[in-house]
């Protein structure tokens, strides 16, 4: 795929591969897999899908506007453009790493790092499950920095805010109210529980595994 001129730096260095202004377009992922997931009912789902549809269109539509516009248009364009965009792919993240039926490997490196880095694995998702507590909506984040392996649980507040810069997203937890009102109401305690028993382990290890570069 061909990578166009425009800089689209912040989500380049912190989401990874990016479609290029004149190149494909982003497609919708089907995760109608996940229907039926314990703690997820299917409408709430089914909702979140269309709204995740919504970024995907979006991010197409102002990448192909960049083309035709100037001046100020420009200028507006990119600054939604990491918003939308960032929006896609989160929510992509989000919805891959749900689905999972069994608990971490605790042979595993990434339980290993988490005990490094947090003291204990309990340690770690105390902390984790506090961060998706605080008050207001955005995402918790599982960042691993790429320069020494270091992970960091991290509040994203707006989607194109708040990023670790050259960091491998791990984990990534929606806290938006769409995510877990329909279901759950104000009770986003009861939806991080349900989100913790539903981690796609093995996703989350292969993401810990493409952050080692700093190894090599």
């Amino acid at each position: 795929m061909k990578v166009g001129k425009s800089m689209i730096w912040l989500t380049i260095l912190t989401l990874g591969a990016l479609a290029s202004i004149t190149g494909e377009e982003y497609k919708e992922k089907d995760f109608s897999y996940l229907i039926g997931m314990k703690g997820f009912s299917d409408k709430m789902l089914k909702m979140h899908f269309s709204l995740y549809a919504g970024y995907v269109k979006n991010t197409n539509l102002i990448l192909n506007d960049l083309q035709k516009s100037d001046g100020y248009v420009f200028g507006a364009l990119k600054r939604r453009l990491g918003w939308e965009m960032d929006g896609m792919l989160l929510h992509e993240y989000y919805f891959e790493n749900l689905g999972g039926k069994t608990p971490i490997d605790p042979d595993s490196g990434l339980y290993k790092q988490l005990k490094q880095d947090f003291g204990s694995y309990d340690s770690w998702e105390k902390d984790f499950k506090a961060t998706a507590l605080i008050r207001g909506i955005g995402w918790v984040v599982l960042y691993q920095d790429r320069q020494n392996g270091t992970l960091y649980n991290m509040w994203i507040n707006e989607h194109d805010l708040g990023h670790l810069t050259n960091a491998q997203p791990v984990l990534v937890m929606d806290v938006w109210e769409h995510a877990y009102m329909p279901d759950y109401g104000i009770d986003r305690s009861a939806y991080v529980n349900a989100f913790f028993d539903n981690i796609n382990w093995g996703v989350v290890q292969n993401r810990y595994n493409g952050g080692l570069s700093w190894k090599k």
